[in-house]
């Protein structure tokens, strides 16, 4: 057994596969506790470096290369020094270029890299390949989704006003493409589509634009958790478009995670406070789906959500939309979210929070 840092690194750098592996078994071990990292830590210009170089090698040695990797990048000095040695587009290369037998590992990877700064910065380049992979079906025929975590990179870039540039234009593709599928039966998948949303509309004055030119899959993705689990009738369903009023016209899974719900209405607010982001939500019917929504809601913090985007509807002109007819329409949702929320608020002590 190599008992200090010179034995180990000569097991590590070993061209015999099998003494390699026991190298590289040593440095998982040691990664595992706060004593073995901060050890490990000391000599990180010598111990990253054939970690790196290990990734491409066959499965025996990259996947607890990569294990060891991923224990280490928590710590935030040992993390720094990895994103300054070009790890995060090492980890990005070997993710989109192969079908890698460590993918949830090298993802894990990202995902503490991308916490800090200088991650963030050094994986704007390689947004689109992410987009790409959080969309690609896992090729194997079990449950196993090792690109779900992907998602929550995607977040953190849609949070930088960068990330958002990169995403939005042009035409809003990249965004477009992650929209689509909203119809991923995995919870934490939709979850992160729809925050990637909410946060792309937090530029909604300059970008609204690029998000209605993707409404076939922007409206759906927002409204559809709002929706309920009712089926909806010809009449409303007339009025939707048709991959909108589709899925409600016949029965249907409620989306039953509250934070969801509440992303999509903090969204559907940033776009209703443009005068074209009102007009959109007007054409695709969205205000009966709020409305529905709200009368089904139990949830305290999102009936509350449902009501600033009531609110704001209320104190804004629909602008060109201001027909009697479109009148009398705003008029009944607020009248309507009024009395029930009323109702709601006499019984609120049933409600669960």
């Amino acid at each position: 057994m190599a008992t200090n840092m010179e034995e180990i690194m000569v097991f590590l750098t070993c061209p015999a596969p099998k003494i390699a592996k026991a190298g590289v078994d040593i440095v998982r071990r040691l990664s595992g506790s706060e004593d073995g990292v901060q050890y490990l830590a000391k000599c990180a210009a010598i111990v990253l470096p054939p970690l790196s170089r290990l990734l491409t090698a066959k499965k025996e040695l990259s996947e607890p290369a990569a294990e060891a990797l991923v224990n280490l990048s928590e710590n935030w000095i040992l993390a720094v020094k990895m994103v300054r040695m070009g790890m995060v587009r090492k980890a990005t290369d070997i993710l989109y270029g192969r079908d890698s037998g460590i993918r949830r590992p090298l993802v894990t990877l990202l995902v503490n890299l991308t916490k800090l700064d200088a991650g963030i910065a050094s994986i704007l380049f390689h947004v689109g390949e992410l987009v790409y992979l959080f969309c690609t079906r896992p090729s194997s025929k079990t449950s196993d989704d090792p690109f779900e975590n992907v998602g929550s990179i995607l977040v953190t870039i849609s949070r930088q006003d960068a990330g958002r540039k990169i995403l939005l234009p042009p035409k809003g593709q990249l965004l477009k493409g992650i929209a689509m599928k909203f119809n991923s039966s995995n919870p934490l998948r939709k979850k992160v589509i729809v925050e990637i949303i909410r946060n792309c509309c937090f530029d909604v004055e300059g970008e609204l634009h690029s998000l209605l030119l993707i409404s076939e899959f922007l409206w759906p993705a927002l409204l559809l958790p709002l929706a309920g689990s009712r089926i909806y009738n010809e009449q409303d369903v007339s009025k939707m478009p048709p991959e909108l009023g589709s899925a409600l016209s016949i029965e249907h899974e409620p989306v039953t995670d509250p934070e969801i719900r509440i992303l999509a209405l903090e969204a559907i607010y940033l776009i209703a406070s443009q005068e074209a982001g009102r007009r959109a939500l007007w054409s695709v019917n969205g205000p009966r789906i709020l409305r529905v929504g709200y009368k089904a809601e139990e949830n305290v913090q999102v009936m509350q959500a449902y009501e600033r985007v009531s609110s704001l509807i209320q104190n804004s002109g629909v602008g060109e939309l201001s027909t009697p007819t479109l009148n009398r329409q705003r008029i009944q949702l607020d009248m309507q979210m009024l009395v029930m929320k009323q109702s709601r608020y006499e019984g609120c002590s049933q409600h669960v929070i």
